[in-house]
């Protein structure tokens, strides 16, 4: 049987050491132990097809330079300082930090839903006026869409990072960020200093979301990636709801308190976050690209710790998993020898590897994902709730319960993601979502309707309030964490973090857009709205159907083989790819080193 060897390179120890600055016993046990070893693997249970692995050995290019201005960014990978965590426990920890993490950005995101109405401040920002005008409106919607030009700015910092200086280090510079920015929120005196802070939170905001699910895909086992992506965007939701629940709480209580201490609250989150994230691991993908063989090799071994395994088992897994990255590694790093991926190039530039198809396909699920109209939804529930018949303290109270049900839905999610798959995911929601926001509109269209009696308006009333409940239901478990999670899958990883920018570029468009469309068109066609985005829900149907294959149980490495396809149309090639095991629930996000050994052989 022909085989192919990979030999890793030896480190120059004059050259700077990315983590020099971190962890010297770690540089000195590079330095005393062998750095060049050969590690035989079979033909056939290489991932990629590659030309380059036709050939008896595969021909090794040296790793990317380290950039001399890493050692002054804090945090950053250390064995000594890593928590002493193993297989499942590691793998809840980071999960749990992650989803601190995206629970900071769905509390941001809903923060300022309750201070855009208080009187304390918009007097501060000097666009108190009754009644309101429409540029005092324009003004507060201006407030809030500045936010999204920060986490633009910041998703390109954050991919263009993520690659230079890691994944750890990259989310402690994006704290960094959001706490000077929640800091000059919470101390805003006029409009200027409040739309300078909302960029700089931005910043820090799309850098996390940029380089956050990336991080926890690359360290999750790819039969658990869907799971764990579930689970925090759980806590993200619950975020989006404790920020509801505190200013709810703070309706009647000190007018500037009711504002400025829920954006302080937002540096909790952020500190948690400086604090703990320096103790886990980094991404062994990007360990192995950076020519740390050996770290990859230990993080891995952490990771995919089984209690009951014998050394040999846990060896042999971890060793079958590093050959896959390796292999991946050499062929990307091929690539870069050719000139690495730019943002422009990634855009309008193609390759074997079509990464602009990638680009534009995740670009287009984050729009998708706002079209769905979600955001219509979740900012004008109060108002749908009080056009339903219901006094303001209720309409209040049910958009609340109404958010809890949201996060609570997110848990279908954590379940189904890796067994339904990611198309049929989203096909479901797309349909439930449809039919919702259809009937929605045709509820809202009797609920104005003054010739009709108040009684049957308030039972139409009750119809608008169920389907909301069930639109938003759906929503979080469904669409919610699908657009994230498919940009750390189908990404190669010369270009995961620079992926990640990209997908987070997406939803500021979608999100700006919708954002700023909604409150004309409901002044415009009322309650065609509704009907409007529910039609668009079923847009979304041949656009999955044709453009995005289905991630769920193949290996990260695996998406190169299947994006070698020339035709857009890549689902095809995707449906004769023999998929990897999904395993249950409590197999993998539980124990996520279950995994099978038959992963099949695979078809060009």
């Amino acid at each position: 049987m022909s085989s192919v060897l990979l030999t890793s390179q030896p480190s120059d120890s004059n050259e700077s050491n990315l983590f020099n600055n971190q962890n010297p016993e770690r540089q000195t046990s590079h330095q005393t132990e062998e750095t060049t070893s050969k590690l035989e693997i079979s033909t056939k249970d290489l991932i990629s097809t590659d030309p380059l692995c036709s050939t008896e050995k595969l021909p090794l290019f040296p790793p990317p330079l380290e950039w001399k201005l890493a050692k002054y960014f804090p945090g950053g990978y250390s064995r000594t300082r890593q928590f002493p965590f193993k297989g499942q426990k590691m793998l809840w920890s980071v999960n749990l930090i992650a989803g601190v993490a995206i629970m900071f950005y769905g509390f941001d995101q809903g923060v300022m839903s309750g201070v855009n109405n208080s009187s304390d401040y918009q007097k501060k920002m000097a666009i108190l006026t009754q009644p309101q005008t429409d540029r005092d409106a324009a003004t507060i919607g201006g407030i809030v869409a500045v936010y999204y030009c920060g986490t633009l700015i910041g998703a390109l910092i954050g991919g263009l990072l993520g690659d230079l200086i890691g994944r750890v280090k990259t989310i402690v510079f994006a704290c960094l960020w959001a706490t000077i920015g929640a800091a000059l929120q919470t101390s805003a005196q006029n409009i200027t200093w409040m739309c300078c802070a909302r960029v700089i939170t931005g910043i820090g905001t799309g850098q996390l979301n940029a380089l956050v699910p990336i991080w926890t895909s690359e360290l999750s086992h790819h039969s658990a990636r869907g799971a764990a992506m579930g689970f925090e965007f759980m806590l993200n939701i619950a975020g989006l709801a404790l920020a509801y629940w505190i200013e709810f709480a703070l309706r009647s209580g000190n007018p500037a308190l009711r504002w400025r201490l829920p954006l302080a609250i937002q540096i909790g989150f952020l500190v948690a976050i400086l604090a703990l994230v320096p103790f886990f691991p980094e991404s062994p993908r990007w360990m192995a690209k950076m020519g740390y063989e050996d770290d990859a090799r230990h993080i891995l071994s952490v990771l995919r710790f089984k209690k009951g395994d014998s050394q040999e088992e846990l060896k042999d897994r971890v060793e079958k998993e590093l050959q896959g990255i390796l292999e991946t590694v050499q062929v990307e790093r091929q690539q870069e020898q050719l000139g690495g991926p730019t943002y422009w190039s990634m855009l309008f530039h193609d390759d074997s590897k079509h990464l602009r198809r990638r680009t534009w396909l995740i670009i287009w699920l984050q729009i998708l994902q706002e079209l769905v109209g979600i955001g219509v939804v979740t900012v004008y529930a109060p108002t749908v709730f009080q056009q339903a018949g219901y006094s303001e303290y209720t309409s209040d109270l049910l958009s609340g319960i109404n958010d809890l049900s949201y996060m609570l839905s997110v848990a279908v999610a954590i379940v189904t993601l890796d067994r339904m798959g990611r198309r049929v995911t989203l096909y479901w929601g797309a349909i439930v979502m449809g039919a919702s926001l259809l009937l929605t509109g045709i509820a809202a269209r009797f609920v104005t309707d003054t010739d009709l009696g108040s009684d049957v308006r308030q039972r139409w009333g009750a119809v608008v309030t169920t389907f909301t409940f069930v639109y938003t239901a759906t929503f979080g478990a469904t669409w919610l964490t699908v657009p994230w999670l498919v940009p750390t899958e189908i990404m190669p990883l010369y270009a995961r973090a620079k992926g990640g920018c990209w997908s987070v570029v997406g939803w500021s468009i979608g999100n700006a857009v919708v954002t700023e469309i909604a409150p004309f068109l409901f002044n415009a066609i009322t309650y065609w709205t509704f009907i409007l985005f529910g039609l668009l829900n079923f847009f979304t149907l041949p656009n999955i159907y044709f453009l995005y294959p289905e991630t769920a149980g193949r290996s990260l490495e695996d998406m190169d083989v299947l994006f070698e396809s020339n035709s857009v149309f890549v689902h095809k090639k995707g449906a004769d790819m023999i998929t990897l095991p999904t395993a249950k629930f409590d197999e993998v996000f539980i124990d996520p080193s279950h995994e099978k050994s038959n992963t099949g052989s695979q078809k060009n």
